[in-house]
């Protein structure tokens, strides 16, 4: 069920392993896992590594650990938090879990546009300042689109951080750790709103002005590029899928 674990990182690679196998069915809820003696053994690591893996599993919502008894998998998709997105998007051998990253481009669309209304809403002159400054540098990067796309997650970085909302603070972690996993990838996909200079403009001119309504608005739009255009690669992608699991049917 279990491989042994080499020296390096000795919680972390039993922590990721475990972890591993709950989301990929291998371990399904309501499963006790195996006693930390077996454990132990199974992993070749030691009594304190493994504990420690077991307690990041209980802290991210994927395991109970009874004191004195045995250790329970959980239903993930009811007690875990939105730092398992990274991890469910890029599975082990599979490649990119085509419906994870829908729900996180869904996800996306509707939190930018009120992180927006907020930030413009409730950002100091500092902070705006800031948003401008990382406006000239898209100016100046020019059709370097990996310029503009670090550039672009630095602007929502101050965006979310111009809101106020800790919520939003949160959730905006989960999906730019998300993100940075599929980088490249969606560096082409997003070109048209890399690019789109005059409503990243708009943008910073309608929080300079403090209207949340025009934040608002520029930015659903700004985002709805993006959106559509990753939104068709997973629909063709997922369409290729289904054709292929046909024709292995016939």
């Amino acid at each position: 069920m279990l491989e042994p674990i080499g020296r390096k990182s000795l919680s972390d690679s039993v922590y990721e392993q475990i972890l591993a196998r709950i989301v990929e069915g291998g371990i399904e809820p309501g499963e006790a896992l195996p006693s930390e003696r077996a454990l132990c053994e199974m992993l070749q690591v030691n009594r304190g590594a493994l504990r420690e893996a077991l307690k990041r599993l209980e802290q991210a919502g994927l395991v109970r650990v009874q004191h004195g008894g045995q250790t329970r998998v959980l239903d993930y998709r009811l007690t875990a938090g939105m730092e398992l997105l990274p991890t469910l998007l890029m599975r082990k051998d599979q490649g990119i879990d085509l419906e994870v990253a829908r729900a996180v481009m869904e996800m996306r669309a509707c939190l930018a546009p009120d992180i927006a209304r907020l930030c413009a809403a409730r950002a100091d002159d500092e902070l705006i300042g800031r948003l401008e400054a990382l406006l000239e540098a898209m100016e100046d990067a020019g059709d370097d689109l990996e310029r503009l796309q670090d550039l672009n997650l630095a602007f929502w970085e101050h965006m979310v951080e111009g809101s106020g909302n800790i919520a939003y603070r949160f959730a905006f972690n989960a999906l730019r750790d998300t993100y940075i996993e599929i980088k490249e990838i969606m560096r082409q996909v997003l070109v048209e709103e890399l690019t789109d200079l005059l409503s990243w403009k708009a943008i910073t001119r309608a929080v300079r002005r403090h209207d949340a309504r025009a934040a608002e608005r520029t930015a659903r739009a700004l985002i709805d590029k993006g959106t559509e255009g990753v939104l068709g690669v997973i629909d063709a992608l997922d369409e290729m899928d289904g054709d292929k699991a046909k024709e292995n049917a016939k």
